[in-house]
Order: structure tokens, then C-alpha cells, then sequence
């Protein structure tokens, strides 16, 4: 295992398991995962595809658990899965943590998704607290624009004294996001790149500055470059070199600036 960091953030260069053994419980104040979904991509030399569904669940639970363990007790929790695999995370999950949102990300697409059935253009997201009486939500960092009160410019005549309605508003479960395509400016050689936008939104909403953000698969290191830019601390785990380089280029870390080594 190797660790690099600099000051607001470390990456683990090993296996999420053995990775999140390291971390301290109780320690993180958000995580967002966003796992392999067993639906047969390759990730550089690893093939995202388990002998059954079955053990591709276990592998789930496990890093799942170890996530729990490090959220504080104030924590929130983001996962990300296919929407085959999300129906068995959600009842799990469910009984471990207070499931506050079942959020859709779509986006639109050029290509061909099916011949024979409706093709999906959406992925399930699971926002999940540890307490439902305290956790972090940055209601007012997140909002978006209210049609009614913005564009139609109506008045609430309801109240003693009329007034317009609000231009902004929170956010529904609904989020509409350009998936990264190349060429874009934030594109990274990834198979499964999330859209900063994307994690933007999260972390404003579920954490503050200085804050410890987790992500057990780093992959392209959106969320650590994202965090690191709005103030706050970051672990990512990645066990593929190929995508390790892409953390240390994007969040400013040297190859040669090793924490710590363990074999």
C-alpha cells in the first residue's frame, strides 16, 4: 500500500477493502462511492464483471460496512450503482442507515442503447444518513432556479401582503447532467467519468469547508479535485496505477511524495 497526500489530500494506492481498514472510524464527514456496477467494462487491466451477481452483492456489503464505520455521526452517504444492482443496496442499506433521498441523474444520449427493450438513461443515486435529526444539508448553496417565481413572474396572493414567488428553490430528486464525453474540458480516459457538476452539487449540500470527504474508488479523482477546490479534505482510493497518475496530476501531488509504505 501506498499513500500520497498533500495538505488537503491523500490517496490511497491500494484495494478499497485493505484501504478502508487504514482509515480511522468515525473520522469522515461525507462519502460518495461510486463502484464498479458488474455490467462487463473495463477499467484499465480490471474487467468489472464478478462470476454472480451474488458475490458482486458481497463484495458490496463488505466496503459498504467498512464506509459506515468511518462516516461520523453526523455523516451522509452517496451511492452510486446500476440500476440492477441498486433494489438489493437500498433494502441493505436501509436497515443500517436513514435513507433521506432516491435521487435519478439522467442525461441524454447520440448512440444506440437498445434494439429490444428500453434502454436506461439514468443512474440511481442513494443519499443515506447515520442520524436523520443532524447531518449536514446546504440547502442554500444548492438551489436552482424556481420557474414559477423567475420566469413567470407570479404573485402570492395568499399572503396578507401579495408577494412574488420565490426565484429559487431546493432542488427535486431529479438531476439533469451531461454525461463527460471527449473532448469536454474535464474529460479523463475513464469509462465511467461522473460530471463535476455532479459532484459539486453533493459536496456543497453535505459538507462544509474543512470538512473530510471519502471516495473508496477514485477513479478519474473528480471528487477529490472538486473537494479540493471548495475547501475541502479528501481521501480517494485507487487500486490501478494507470488512474493513479490521474489523481496526482489533477490534484497537484508528486509521485515522489509517499506518506507511508506497507507491505
Amino acid at each position: 500500500m501506498k499513500i500520497f497526500n498533500n495538505s488537503l489530500s491523500k490517496i490511497y494506492f491500494a484495494d478499497c477493502l485493505e484501504a478502508l481498514k487504514q482509515i480511522e472510524d468515525k473520522s469522515v464527514d461525507l462519502i460518495f462511492a461510486d463502484p464498479p456496477y458488474n455490467i462487463g467494462k473495463r477499467f484499465s487491466k480490471f474487467h468489472d464483471c464478478w462470476e454472480t451477481e451474488h458475490e458482486y452483492l458481497e463484495w458490496c456489503y463488505q466496503w459498504l460496512e467498512l464506509c459506515i464505520n468511518k462516516l461520523k455521526d453526523h455523516g451522509s452517504l452517496y451511492v452510486m450503482a446500476s440500476t440492477q444492482a441498486m433494489p438489493y443496496i437500498d433494502i441493505w442499506l436501509r436497515e443500517r442507515m436513514t435513507i433521506l433521498s432516491r435521487i435519478i441523474w439522467h442525461y441524454d444520449s447520440s448512440g444506440l442503447q437498445a434494439r429490444k427493450y428500453y434502454g436506461s438513461l439514468y443512474e440511481p443515486i442513494l443519499f443515506a444518513v447515520k442520524n436523520p435529526k443532524s447531518y449536514t444539508f446546504n440547502a442554500q448553496d444548492i438551489e436552482v432556479e424556481a420557474k414559477t417565481g423567475s420566469q413567470r413572474k407570479l404573485i402570492d396572493y395568499r399572503k396578507k401582503t401579495p408577494t412574488p414567488y420565490k426565484s429559487t428553490k431546493v432542488l427535486g430528486n431529479t438531476w439533469y447532467f451531461p454525461r463527460v464525453r471527449y473532448r469536454m474540458a474535464e474529460y479523463e480516459n475513464h469509462p465511467s467519468q461522473k460530471p463535476e457538476a455532479l459532484l459539486e452539487r453533493i459536496i456543497k449540500a453535505s459538507s462544509n469547508q474543512g470538512d473530510l470527504v471519502l471516495d473508496p474508488f477514485g477513479g478519474t479523482f473528480s471528487t477529490s479535485a472538486v473537494a479540493q477546490r471548495l475547501g475541502r479534505r479528501s481521501i480517494s482510493i485507487e487500486f490501478q496505477e494507470e488512474y493513479i497518475q490521474i489523481g496526482l496530476r489533477r490534484l497537484g501531488i508528486s509521485d515522489s511524495d509517499i506518506n507511508e509504505q506497507q507491505r
